[in-house]
């Protein structure tokens, strides 16, 4: 009772989590993984619960999110409750549920394209992060993330075995222990990496090669370089500008001979002075910028809240 008391509290969390734009994929993909562990052990109750969570999906989705990625997310975790419970309603909405998300993934039309096919596609032609079909493969997980979510497996199962074990009296001590250092050794590799990996933003990569390819360049006129001033220069080689130079101009306004601009811009996204970003071909880059653009107005959000419901414009 106490495990499936865990496991109803993960669910409640899991739930609060999908209505979060940012926080979506994973939630179902950890439910995904919940249902599969827990449900084969799970108590009528506890089978309600998961099936009322998978319905909160359903309808999140139907509701608010179109990306492909987050439907390619429900139709996985539709897909195996629907092979998992056996009452007749629910299947029945289920199947509604897989119908319904392939047809917005546009997989009615084409019943050869099936799950194995899918994830061998995505492993040649890219994946989908945040609902953007990327150009390169999927990269792997991190150490720390692939680590957490055995760790929580590991503890879920832990204590769902502790409790049948101690009913029927088969645990040992031995094996308890054994159990337990497992659940240690698991602690001692993730803590130090989540430590060192959790709260680092990635590396900016190089601006977008088709953002660079459109950047205009001008020709300095004599009005030009009298609004600049006598002293203008070019900030990387640092020499003076002088009449007719060929100078590319970034969002921010500001300008740079083209030799000197192009080896900055294949290491950095940003201007060398203001530190203006430029777009880049990172899915991943950009994704976690919008994720935190999206923190801070929440951020925001949460401060006008407390000062009373007002709303600071910036």
């Amino acid at each position: 009772m106490e495990s499936e008391d865990l496991v109803k509290r993960e669910l409640e969390e899991l739930q609060k989590q999908l209505g979060k734009k940012q926080k979506f994929e994973a939630s179902v993909s950890s439910l995904k993984s919940l249902l599969q562990c827990s449900y084969p052990s799970a108590s009528p109750s506890l089978r309600k619960s998961f099936y009322s969570v998978i319905c909160r999906v359903a309808t999140v989705l139907k509701t608010r999110y179109t990306a492909p990625g987050f439907w390619n997310a429900g139709l996985g975790l539709f897909e195996l409750a629907h092979l998992l419970y056996s009452e007749p309603s629910e299947r029945e909405h289920l199947k509604a549920c897989i119908s319904q998300a392939k047809e917005h993934l546009h997989l009615e039309d084409n019943p050869s394209l099936q799950a194995s096919q899918l994830a061998d596609d995505q492993a040649h032609r890219g994946y989908l992060f945040e609902g953007h079909l990327t150009v390169d493969p999927e990269p792997p997980q991190p150490q720390w993330l692939v680590q957490s979510n055995l760790l929580t497996t590991a503890a879920t199962l832990f204590a769902a075995e502790s409790s049948q074990a101690s009913a029927a009296n088969e645990t040992t001590p031995e094996d308890a222990a054994n159990m337990l250092q497992d659940l240690i050794n698991s602690l001692e590799e993730v803590v130090p990496l989540m430590v060192d990996e959790g709260t680092v933003a990635p590396r900016a990569p190089p601006a977008s090669k088709e953002v660079v390819a459109k950047l205009p360049v001008i020709t300095l006129t004599e009005e030009i370089l009298a609004t600049l001033g006598k002293d203008a220069e070019c900030a990387i080689c640092r020499e003076n500008l002088v009449l007719n130079d060929k100078m590319q101009e970034l969002p921010c306004k500001h300008t740079f001979h083209p030799p000197c601009l192009k080896p900055w811009l294949d290491e950095h996204n940003s201007c060398p002075i203001c530190r203006y970003e430029l777009r880049t071909d990172d899915h991943a880059y950009e994704s976690w910028k919008e994720r935190e653009k999206e923190a801070e107005e929440e951020r925001k959000g949460a401060e006008n809240a407390i000062r009373g419901g007002e709303y600071m414009y910036v």
